[in-house]
């Protein structure tokens, strides 16, 4: 057999196998960034720069560039120095810029909103801070009952587009699965410029503190079993939309990487193993996938990508109604005492 051939294409970048580091705290330093790097991911994708970040920065400049200027002559005193108010967007900026020129990976920028606004001229800084693509990661909560779906999806949309008004570099749109039609949904983002979709965004929800009787935050890393729904929809939107799909959430072993690939991803993407296990798993991984791939005599990622699709297994209805059925019907007690599925 011929030498394996990990390579594979996500927005326009050629990367050396599918293997991506997602967005997290191990891209807050540029000593993790170099870490990722040399574990040997693909890409990096960085850490979420926040709406509301950029937001208190502007009011804060706002607040001190405005602040005395009608008092007396000696009103240019009051500017601040650089240091003393929150530089949190900018150092994001100076972070993937030094980053760009010490890793020889990708680095691929993250902006995280929930509305339309000013807030998206971001993504012209981080495409002139160096960053190869865009990460337009949207999270938002409707609570309002006065809120409609179709108002939703068409506040998504317009940040979209607008982002994709400010910038040149490939943009990717990270999304939930709560939508009427996740189909039509995604067909409407590549319409106002997405060059890919990054399935799914985990929405971490709230736990109660029965004791203090308070609401807390509750971070719980994704586990294997949560790769089934992006695996699914990656699966359905394949070959049905222009653009990149990638894969997030569940992805621990080579295992979730190769039915990532299967069902139509371009990318695995993958942050709860590594933050657990540290990015040395990246080799790790890679290397079990090599021996997989030649134990089942595979040449290359591109030869698997989509083979699992809807439109290429041999019982589409699998992905929908009909198999739903087939998995209600598929219990049965166990002798031991175990519920078997």
């Amino acid at each position: 057999m011929s030498k394996l051939d990990l390579t594979t294409t996500y927005l326009g970048l050629r990367l050396e196998h599918p293997v991506v580091a997602s967005a997290s705290p191990l891209s807050y330093t540029l000593e993790g960034i170099e870490q990722l790097a040399e574990a040997g991911a693909a890409a990096v994708v960085m850490y979420s720069l926040f709406e509301e970040q950029i937001e208190l920065e502007s009011h804060a400049l706002h607040h001190y560039l405005e602040y005395g200027t009608h008092s007396y002559a000696e009103a240019l005193d009051y500017f601040p120095k650089a240091h003393e108010f929150n530089l949190g967007p900018q150092e994001y900026l100076e972070l993937i810029c030094t980053a760009k020129e010490r890793v020889p990976i990708p680095i691929i920028g993250s902006l995280n909103g929930a509305s339309p606004g000013g807030w998206t001229e971001y993504a012209r800084l981080i495409e002139q801070a160096g960053a190869d693509a865009l990460e337009l990661n949207l999270y938002y909560l409707p609570t309002d009952p006065t809120l409609t779906g179709a108002e939703v999806e068409e506040m998504y949309l317009e940040i979209v587009r607008e982002v994709r008004q400010h910038i040149q570099i490939p943009v990717a749109v990270k999304v939930g699965p709560y939508f009427s039609n996740l189909a039509h949904m995604a067909a409407r983002f590549v319409q106002v410029g997405a060059d890919g979709l990054v399935l799914f965004n985990r929405f971490y929800q709230p736990d109660f503190d029965l004791e203090q009787l308070e609401v807390t935050p509750n971070l719980m890393l994704s586990r294997p079993e949560d790769l089934r729904l992006p695996l699914t929809w990656v699966a359905i939107l394949y070959g049905r939309i222009q653009a990149d799909l990638a894969i997030t959430s569940g992805v621990h072993s080579h295992l979730e990487v190769l039915k990532s690939m299967m069902a139509g991803a371009k990318v695995a993407m993958m942050a709860s193993e590594l933050l657990k296990n540290g990015p040395k798993r990246i080799k790790e991984i890679l290397q079990e996938l090599r021996t997989w791939m030649l134990n089942h005599e595979y040449e290359s990622i591109r030869q698997m990508q989509g083979s699992m699709s809807q439109l290429h297994v041999a019982n589409p209805e699998a992905f929908e109604r009909g198999n739903y059925m087939k998995v209600l019907r598929s219990w049965r007690p166990d002798p031991t005492g175990m519920l078997l599925g």
